[in-house]
């Protein structure tokens, strides 16, 4: 019985999120963040906006990320961030949900992620149960039989048999919406009733800091490419 097995998959970021919402000058609705920040100072008090660029006319466009804050209320390192364009911070206020929902847009996810993966040829036959880390890079909402159909090279209908089965045991339903990281267990046949009673092996912090590529199963009669999934959406 192998102990020692476990895998972590990465949901990496490809592409920042389309927002979604009309403009004032074209019929266009999509806009992408054309990587600046305004920060405008009037004394003691400042407005940040994010900027946007319409994709059909090209139109700059801001979002209110602060609106007469006092210049006292944010962190000398956050404004020099704003001020300089700081890509991190950028790309935090385009991927931020609150921020979406406060200005009143949609972010549309489509092609801005892939998931990475290399699968080492573990036995499904093992009664170990595999552990496995998903961690994200990025909030894409993202449904957790997609990623299993990404991650174990199976089809919708195969990956559900296996939840129905319990052989794949999830924190969420299959079909839910996850944007955070979690984690899953997969099982061998004959170990079911087991896992059962089992508690779930944690995933140690160390194997987290590195670069998301470790073990996967393979589905029986076949084997899995090392490969990195790009999603559809």
């Amino acid at each position: 019985m192998n102990t020692d097995r476990k895998a972590l998959w990465a949901v990496r970021q490809s592409a920042l999120p389309t927002v979604v919402r009309s403009c004032p000058d074209c019929p266009g609705t999509r806009h992408r963040a054309s990587g600046k920040i305004r920060v405008n100072a009037s004394g003691k008090m400042l407005d940040v906006w994010l900027l946007l660029s319409c994709a059909t006319c090209d139109r700059t466009s801001k979002v209110p990320v602060h609106e007469r804050a006092r210049v006292s209320t944010l962190e000398p390192a956050r404004l020099v961030a704003y001020e300089a364009n700081d890509p991190s911070t950028v790309r935090e206020l385009v991927t931020s949900a609150s921020l979406a929902a406060k200005n009143r847009y949609r972010l549309d996810w489509t092609g801005t992620w892939a998931l990475e993966t290399r699968m080492p040829l573990y036995a499904l036959d093992d009664p170990s149960p595999l552990p496995v880390r998903v961690r994200f890079e990025l909030p894409a909402p993202v449904r957790v039989e997609r990623l299993l159909q990404l991650g174990l090279g199976l089809s919708r209908a195969e990956v559900r048999r296996l939840v129905a089965d319990g052989r794949i045991r999830l924190p969420f339903a299959p079909d839910a919406k996850v944007h955070r990281d979690f984690d899953l267990t997969i099982h061998g046949p004959g170990s079911v009733d087991a896992a059962k009673h089992a508690k779930p092996l944690a995933v140690p912090d160390a194997e987290h800091t590195g670069p998301a590529r470790i073990g996967l199963p393979p589905a029986p009669g076949r084997e899995f490419p090392h490969r990195t999934a790009a999603a559809r959406g």
